[in-house]
């Protein structure tokens, strides 16, 4: 194992303490929040220079980032959708460092580049996606990234010219986006990054050429932190949908026919359900909503100003959570996970089943492109052991065909998937993923690395993995438990382990590292878990909970001080999901295992990488900051606690191929170094 020479730099203790419902609560490193101050950056630059001495030490370095390249650059496809017979898309070819967005005239014709972000002159950071094409089919809304960041610029192009035209919006939020009939205007909610005013809530008309300072308000919400406008575009009349996040989150939607003179109309008040419309082009307003149906259906909605809204049933309420919904070519598909797998039902628009998608249901399929006006909708489709491929199916005539696939370095005929069930603390049976070499699955004590998700009703299915990919092939096990938090068993599951019951999530993921070590599968140093995100919170509460159960933790973008998570930039939105320590019982259960407060002085932990970056504003990089420097201060075990951190690294995954690679291989060096993985052949 490479040596450290040195102790991790030193992190000056400066307590804030706090008295929180009675509580006194210390934060050594409040310090650490200040993003930009002089000493926060040499902190940074001092855990920089400290994990590159260990990471660049490692032996067989050069051969994981080769392996690394192989299986990271290969030609993909993304953010397919159909306009009038054309086809925009993502693609980046071998050897770019970004995606460039394309146009296809037809199913057979060659590919066409509108926008290569390499030849914007801003460096290999610069992303760009594609959003909406104008009615007449010759404007292109697309939007423009710099790093990671959640904020983006959005610029529209002359599609026959290859001209930018001058009508940019300013880096931030854009909450909705519409065309007019004519496309020679456009309707937006725009949240500027500088704005003089940032919680003015309202909705504009622009006209193309024109100033911004002379464009028409056509809609105020209001002006307040915790109130969020969007705008639903439709072709003949527009929503407008108000959300005031309060003790308990209301809903407003507004109907407003597009140019009219008249005031947008309410159609629904104080909504304390959720309500997701979409508008169609007779008219219609169809919606998701979970009133009085927790596992979601879409109904059509009638009456609005003054009468009651009355919800018609075009998909009723099942078993099954909907996880995802679009209308294409008349027809309204609905995906819902049965045993872990994907189905698509389909359903005509008077809400009558006509079938299901035939698609492979032992993989993960995702709704990812398809509009009113089309008959083509476009789907992904991966596995554990599958890389995405884009499948495309016709509803005129029920035809699906492989409209891409990827030519990825990885032989999947060398492993297997298996599922087992093991224990909860609370006696309830849970299922578990195992993915590996056929011989890895079949018997013996082997490193494991573990993952799981457990919030926001998110389903874990298979999917592939370049991350995983790599670590099976050098003999390790992979292996995902179904904890509470998700929905694979309806709203229930996921309600298990919501907000103050999220301990039994964190119990759930324990109870199956466990099973893994009970069973002779691995044994605590060999057992390595991951995650990013709410998957972060996850890993981080386990670490500090059991650390002596694992041998290496990859924490990535995570959240992890939970008494001051909703202080920070739109945070707060999740609320109903993890409660907020404003509440004195969300406090209680959020002290309990928040992992930044359950550090402890004198614990052996395990080798840690903590990963985060200036550009991450979901999970605001601060929670990184302040665990590494709790965590390097806490530890007495010989293993490393390193932070990872870059100015571009955010929670949008856009970073040019070259940084891919490059913070792939600092994982795949740092847990194969800790598992003792073998090289692979």
């Amino acid at each position: 194992m490479p040596a450290l020479m040195e102790p991790p730099p030193y992190s000056p203790i400066e307590p804030v303490t706090e008295t929180l419902h009675g509580v006194s609560v210390t934060d050594p490193y409040r310090w650490l929040e200040d993003q930009e101050s002089p000493r926060t950056r040499e902190w940074l630059a001092a855990q920089t220079r400290y994990a590159r001495a260990y990471l660049d030490s490692i032996s067989g370095r050069e051969l994981i980032r080769d392996r690394i390249r192989q299986l990271l650059d290969v030609e993909t496809y993304d953010s397919l959708q159909k306009v009038d017979g054309r086809y925009f898309f993502r693609r980046r070819l071998r050897g770019q460092e970004q995606p460039c967005i394309c146009l296809r005239d037809g199913s057979d014709s060659p590919d066409q580049v509108l926008i290569d972000p390499a030849h914007r002159g801003t460096g290999p950071h610069t992303a760009v996606r594609p959003l909406r094409v104008s009615p007449d089919g010759r404007l292109l809304l697309y939007e423009i990234k710099q790093g990671g960041e959640r904020t983006g610029a959005f610029e529209l192009l002359d599609i026959q010219k290859r001209e930018i035209l001058p009508d940019v919006l300013a880096r931030g939020y854009l909450r909705g986006f519409a065309f007019a009939p004519d496309s020679q205007a456009f309707y937006y909610i725009h949240e500027a990054l500088g704005a003089a005013r940032p919680d003015y809530r309202a909705a504009y008309r622009h006209v193309l050429g024109t100033s911004f300072t002379q464009d028409e308000e056509v809609f105020f919400a209001g002006e307040g932190e915790k109130l969020r406008l969007c705008l639903i575009p439709g072709k003949k009349q527009m929503g407008f949908l108000v959300i005031r996040f309060l003790e308990n989150p209301l809903t407003d939607f507004y109907l407003w026919p597009v140019g009219n003179s008249s005031s947008p109309k309410p159609i629904i008040r104080n909504a304390e359900y959720q309500f997701a419309p979409l508008l169609l082009m007779d008219g219609r307003i169809l919606a998701l909503t979970d009133l009085g149906s927790p596992n979601l259906r879409i109904v059509e909605v009638h009456g609005g100003e003054g009468m009651r809204p009355e919800f018609i049933d075009l998909v009723p309420s099942t078993d099954l959570p909907i996880q995802d919904w679009a209308v294409s070519g008349g027809r309204i598909f609905v995906s819902y996970v049965r045993q872990f797998q994907t189905e698509v039902d389909i359903f005509d628009c008077s809400g009558l089943r006509q079938g299901q998608l035939p698609m492979d249901k032992r993989t993960t399929v995702r709704l990812v492109g398809g509009s009113e006006d089309t008959d083509e909708l476009f789907l992904e489709q991966e596995s554990f052991l599958k890389p995405i491929q884009v499948w495309s199916y016709s509803v005129k005539n029920g035809e699906t065909r492989l409209w891409w696939e990827p030519k990825l370095p990885f032989d999947q005929r060398e492993f297997s998937c298996a599922q087992v069930w093991f224990t909860a603390k609370d006696g309830i049976s849970i299922p578990m993923f195992l993915v590996g070499h056929r011989d890895v699955l079949e018997s013996g004590s082997r490193p494991v690395i573990m993952t799981s998700y457990g919030a926001h009703g998110v389903s874990m299915t298979p999917q592939f993995s370049v991350f995983v990919a790599f670590l099976m092939e050098r003999g390790c096990l992979f292996a995902l438990p179904n904890i509470r938090g998700g929905s694979e068993f309806g709203c229930e599951w996921h309600r298990a382990a919501q907000r103050r019951h999220r301990q039994v999530a964190f119990d759930d993921f324990l109870a199956a590292a466990e099973w893994l070590i009970q069973t002779g599968r691995t044994e605590p140093g060999k057992l390595a878990i991951f995650g990013g995100s709410n998957s972060g919170l996850l890993v981080g509460a386990a670490m500090t909970q059991r650390p002596d159960l694992f041998r290496a933790v990859v924490c990535i973008v995570p959240m992890l001080d939970m008494l001051r998570y909703h202080l920070f930039d739109n945070a707060h939105v999740w609320k109903e999901e993890l409660g907020t320590a404003d509440d004195s019982a969300d406090f209680e259960a959020l002290l309990a295992y928040s992992p930044y407060q359950r550090v402890h002085d004198g614990t052996a932990y395990p080798a840690t990488m903590m990963i985060s970056g200036d550009s991450d504003q979901n999970c605001n990089p601060l929670h990184a900051r302040k665990m590494t420097a709790r965590l390097q201060a806490a530890n007495v075990s010989e293993q490393p606690i390193l932070l990872d951190y870059s100015q571009f690294r955010g929670h949008s995954p856009v970073l040019p191929l070259k940084d891919r690679i490059e913070a792939l291989t600092d994982r795949m060096a740092f847990l194969c170094e800790q598992l003792q993985l073998s090289r692979s052949e």
